[in-house]
């Protein structure tokens, strides 16, 4: 164990923690907001932000974006992938609940098969994008088998540069944009989420559906905004994931998936600001613990720590939930 490495540069791990845990906190809105008002984990959410980031290579790779841009040309590529991403993963997570969900809720089916039917949606959008995706890697015409399954490279919009230094940890430009936005994007769901018109509704089906119907709130107009902010959020995620990773492919949705659903339980699943809390803390540990171990143990430590903390906190570390949100 490298305890000299992990306390030597504590700072540094810990802010990169942060910068990871943002995105991990972004992507467990979906979960949250989903099983706040349906309580139905929708483990098709890892493959809305796989979407969207096959959106944000999609739209760089037609505007012909090069490595290194101008600023100001960054800054729009920026905001086109923003846009882009944002409307191909909320779109895909409207379609899966229109699709898939809405009939199982007409029919009343048990809690087992909306499960069944989330993993099923996951792998089927896996492998539509592993064998239908043309090879955008290439610049190629649209193939049958392209190359997603395979990781991808996307362009380097902003080179990472230092943009300060504090006691000894640097933080770059990149580490800044994607903690401060995703911070932004959950602030704003969560003003929205507790301070509109909108957001009491989704409180009220959220806390007891019957009698929101009876007070007039609609339901399915309910189910379909979750899914769509969750899926905007998503989307989010992928633009700020490709600004910091730079790699994307068919499977990336798994993993990153459960982490997010990991995030969002250890901060209490059901609670928006829990699953900020927890996609941070998950990001923190990750990186303490790959630094004292090695990389590889990363994923082992991420799903170690969700069982201790459930072990004594089984409602997560706030364990607030969506109906019962207050601002």
């Amino acid at each position: 164990m490298n305890f000299d490495e992990l306390f030597g540069h504590l700072g540094q791990h810990t802010v990169d923690g942060l910068s990871k845990g943002a995105i991990y906190a972004l992507i467990a809105l979906g979960y949250t907001l989903v099983y706040g008002v349906l309580r139905l984990i929708n483990f098709a959410h890892s493959e809305v932000f796989m979407v969207g980031t096959f959106a944000v290579l999609g739209v760089w790779t037609a505007l012909g974006v090069e490595n290194n841009p101008p600023i100001g040309q960054a800054i729009l590529f920026l905001v086109i992938g923003l846009v882009v991403a944002a409307a191909a993963s909320g779109g895909t997570a409207l379609a899966i609940e229109r699709i898939a969900y809405r009939p199982l809720r007409r029919k009343n089916a048990p809690p087992l098969i909306f499960l069944i039917t989330a993993i099923g949606l996951s792998l089927v959008l896996v492998e539509v994008f592993g064998l239908l995706l043309p090879d955008v890697a290439g610049g190629a015409l649209p193939s049958m088998f392209g190359r997603a399954r395979q990781i991808v490279g996307m362009p380097t919009i902003l080179k990472q540069e230092t943009l300060f230094e504090i006691g000894g940890t640097q933080i770059t430009n990149i580490q800044v944009i994607v903690f401060v936005s995703a911070v932004v994007m959950m602030a704003l769901l969560d003003w929205f989420i507790n301070r509109t018109r909108y957001g009491r509704g989704v409180r009220a089906v959220a806390q007891n559906p019957e009698t929101a119907a009876l007070m007039g709130v609609n339901q399915e107009r309910v189910i379909m905004l979750i899914f769509v902010l969750g899926g905007i959020m998503a989307g989010a995620a992928a633009l700020l994931w490709s600004m910091r990773f730079g790699f994307t492919q068919n499977s990336i949705g798994f993993v990153l998936g459960l982490k997010a659903f990991t995030a969002a339980v250890l901060g209490g699943i059901g609670n928006l600001r829990g699953a900020l809390v927890g996609g941070l803390f998950l990001g923190i540990v990750e990186v303490y613990g790959a630094t004292l171990f090695a990389s590889n143990w990363e994923d082992v430590i991420a799903f170690v720590v969700l069982v201790v903390v459930l072990m004594f906190r089984p409602t997560g570390l706030l364990g607030e939930s969506l109906g019962r949100a207050r601002a």
